[in-house]
């Protein structure tokens, strides 16, 4: 098995926390790994960029995160405060919030 097949299997089973899961995201990004990408976001994801239309699944988010990707950041989202209660997580950026859940499975994974 390829390493980019292994961190996307890996990615698939999420952070254990809020934090890992973030690293998970950022590393993928970093790398241009799609598959890595769309194994972090569960079958019915929902992402809105700027004024654009919401992109829907995995897959169609890492197209559209590489996409914006210009090469001279270091992360998209810019997070300005995670705040955690038990397995669930607010991440709120400065135009964007997202909730995860801390060691969710992607449907599918093992």
């Amino acid at each position: 098995m390829d390493g980019r097949r292994d961190k996307a299997d890996s990615a698939a089973a999420g952070g254990r926390t809020p934090e890992e899961l973030d690293t998970l995201f950022e590393e993928a990004l970093l790398v241009r790994d799609g598959a890595t990408l769309a194994a972090l976001f569960a079958d019915g994801a929902v992402c809105v960029a700027g004024d654009g239309p919401p992109t829907r699944g995995g897959e169609a988010i890492a197209g559209l995160a590489l996409a914006l990707w210009d090469g001279d950041r270091s992360y998209v989202a810019d997070p300005r405060r995670v705040v955690a209660a038990r397995d669930l997580a607010l991440i709120v950026a400065e135009r964007a919030i997202s909730v995860v859940r801390r060691g969710a499975t992607a449907p599918g994974a093992m």
